[in-house]
């Protein structure tokens, strides 16, 4: 990942989900149902995309052995009958600098995912181990989570949500969600909540409700 790509990615992990979601709408959020499966930290990079066929983890195995360091891999696979990926997986990825999976799918060893301190982003856990005999792909545009990725997107995942925001629109975005968070903290509370009473009365009013 070239310096200047990788300070984009870096700035983002300030962005909260919230914010983003915020500035791009629903579209780009993934659905609830793709959770981080141990309390990890925010994660943010470009998205190294997979395809998984149902019941085989092949193409994910093959990535961590070919996404840069900062990437976050993210997998199309829908299946919950068997998992993605397991320990040692999970802990090749986190000695390459990958930042994260964000699965749309499940894992196993869950216990030492936690330990190694890789964040895991995905619908859950289950004991059995796909097949590695079924060709996918990789670097294509993929659809996690209801979201359509494209590689070099970036992620930005914690406990609130995965929001996706789109390489052409990360200056744009960045740009507006900084704008937006520092007003934000210029708003004292007291402030806040004058200003919010005032715009629910109104609009309220505006829709003819008289209690």
């Amino acid at each position: 990942m070239d310096t200047a790509f990788s300070a984009f990615t870096d700035a983002f992990e300030d962005i909260p989900p919230t914010t983003l979601a915020d500035l791009l709408g629903r579209e780009q959020v993934m659905d609830i149902g793709i959770r981080p499966l141990w309390d990890a930290p925010r994660v943010a990079g470009p998205a190294y995309t997979v395809r998984c066929e149902p019941g085989d983890n092949l193409m994910l195995h093959a990535a961590i052995h070919r996404a840069e360091p900062g990437a976050v891999v993210v997998v199309e696979s829908g299946d919950l009958d068997y998992a993605l990926a397991g320990g040692n997986v999970c802990a090749v990825a986190r000695r390459r600098g990958i930042a994260a999976f964000v699965l749309d799918g499940l894992i196993r060893d869950l216990a030492e995912v936690r330990e190694a301190a890789f964040p895991v982003f995905a619908r859950g856990v289950i004991p059995i181990p796909g097949t590695k005999n079924r060709l996918g792909t990789l670097g294509e545009p993929v659809r996690v989570g209801g979201v359509l990725i494209h590689p070099g997107d970036i992620v930005v995942a914690d406990e609130e949500g995965i929001v996706i925001t789109p390489a052409a629109r990360r200056d744009e975005i960045l740009t507006a969600a900084r704008t937006q968070l520092t007003k934000e903290a210029e708003e004292p509370l007291p402030t806040w909540e004058t200003n919010h009473r005032s715009r629910i009365k109104e609009t309220l009013r505006e829709l003819g409700f008289t209690g």
